[in-house]
């Protein structure tokens, strides 16, 4: 099960803002203060920036008797912050030109509170966001080991599906948090959160906000730079034409498929999670093609007898081929291809209409479009 909390750019150096005046973006500099209470007598506030690679630790805060603190940053651009509070509580604050302060009480969990910044604001409402979802991950996650731990096919297909519906929504959620943050570049925090091929539309879009409100940042800029790769296998886009040889050599273009709805599936006979969604997919191909479904099969094998053996022994009646060059493959290349199994679902007109679906996210699909 998919733990979506990861995101592409985790980024936070955590900041606190004083009653003090805040500086201008020209002058480049932010306060971060704020309280502690009840702080432990060991331990650290360690203030980290997040770069392109990793967290880089800042400087060690200290605290008066009072649990009061205050720091100053240089900040020119958008840049994310994180606030180690003793190792009790990481707050994660976005920072550009607003002061922002923090009041946390260790022995109470839930009195976080974030004043000034209103891109660190954000940040927090995001966490909660995440903090939700994750309670619900995590019950799925216990129903579906305890339903393997007594083999019940019906109950880990059920939560199987449950699961990709609860990844759905929370991916809508997630959309509609960013687009109540307005021109924030909170929302680059939130951009790892949702898949790139599912959501490019939405995600190309709002790259391209922000690099107009903050030209030159250079988080945008590289998340630019890959959508912009992207965008030609993008849910929407015209599937890329290749033609490759079937078993008896002779040539078969994708576009040969059109009218139909199409699987590109790129397998192998090596690949053991391929051989175990065959069957899944040997059923639903059965229950479809007459409806207009076909599967486009491309082998990343290296021997044409692995690959026509394991067609055999899976009983794949489909369309099938092969260049036998593995990840090197043309139709592999072509489609960005790092791990398999991977998939691209056609339209009749040749269209991308969505990509990676397998067992129950390719039943759904299927059923969705023929049923």
């Amino acid at each position: 099960m998919k733990n979506s909390m990861i995101g592409i750019l985790t980024a936070a150096t955590l900041a606190f803002f004083s009653c003090g005046e805040n500086k201008s973006i020209s002058e480049g500099v932010v306060q971060i203060s704020g309280k502690i209470g009840n702080p432990p007598k060991n331990g650290f506030l360690i203030l980290s920036q997040y770069t392109e690679a990793s967290p880089k630790v800042l400087d060690t805060l200290e605290i008066n008797g009072s649990g009061e603190f205050s720091y100053e940053v240089e900040v020119t651009s958008p840049t994310f912050y994180e606030l180690n509070l003793y190792g009790q509580r990481i707050v994660k604050l976005a920072l550009l030109d607003e002061d922002v302060s923090v009041t946390y009480d260790i022995n109470q969990p839930s009195s976080l509170q974030i004043e000034g910044s209103s891109d660190s604001k954000e940040m927090l409402k995001l966490e909660k966001l995440m903090d939700d979802y994750q309670v619900k991950v995590n019950l799925l996650n216990e129903q579906y080991y305890e339903a393997m731990s007594k083999n019940d096919a019906e109950a880990i297909k059920k939560i199987q599906q449950d699961a990709i519906i609860l990844e759905s929504q929370q991916a809508e959620n997630v959309k509609a948090m960013i687009n109540s943050m307005g021109d924030s570049f909170a929302a680059m925090s939130a951009i790892g959160l949702l898949n790139p091929q599912n959501d490019f539309p939405f995600l190309d879009e709002l790259i391209t906000r922000l690099n107009e409100n903050y030209p030159g940042t250079p988080s945008i800029q590289q998340m630019k730079l890959q959508l912009d790769e992207m965008r030609a296998l993008a849910v929407g886009q015209i599937a890329p034409d290749f033609e490759l040889p079937d078993p008896n050599g002779k040539l078969i273009k994708l576009s040969d498929l059109r009218g139909k709805y199409v699987m590109i599936d790129f397998w192998a006979a090596w690949c053991k999670p391929c051989r175990i969604e065959n069957p899944n997919v040997v059923r639903l191909y059965k229950q479809y093609k007459d409806k207009g479904f076909e599967v486009f099969g491309v082998s990343l094998d290296r021997t044409k007898e692995d690959w026509v053996k394991a067609i055999a022994d899976d009983k794949l009646t489909w369309t099938h081929v092969s260049d036998l060059q593995y990840f090197n493959s043309a139709a592999a290349e072509l489609y960005q291809i790092q791990a398999i199994p991977a998939t691209y679902m056609i339209d009749p007109d040749g269209k991308i209409i969505a990509k990676d679906l397998r067992g129950p996210s390719l039943e759904s699909k299927l059923a969705e479009l023929f049923d």
